[in-house]
């Protein structure tokens, strides 16, 4: 799943994003760029960043 489509079904998710060094949520990069190779373009923990974003959908329902 691309950053954008995570964004759109949860703009809550913005706030972990960020936290993950991803600042540029609304750049072209975002909507081509799955969640793990944003993580390895900025360094951060694939694995920690979903677990991170999976809870906010948790808390959604």
């Amino acid at each position: 799943m691309t950053i954008s489509e995570v964004l759109k079904k949860n703009p809550k998710t913005a706030e972990v994003f960020m936290k993950h060094g991803m600042q540029c949520l609304g750049c072209p990069s975002a909507a081509g760029e799955t969640v793990e190779q944003a993580a390895m373009v900025h360094g951060a923990d694939a694995d920690k960043l979903l677990e991170e974003l999976n809870k906010v959908f948790e808390n959604e329902e």
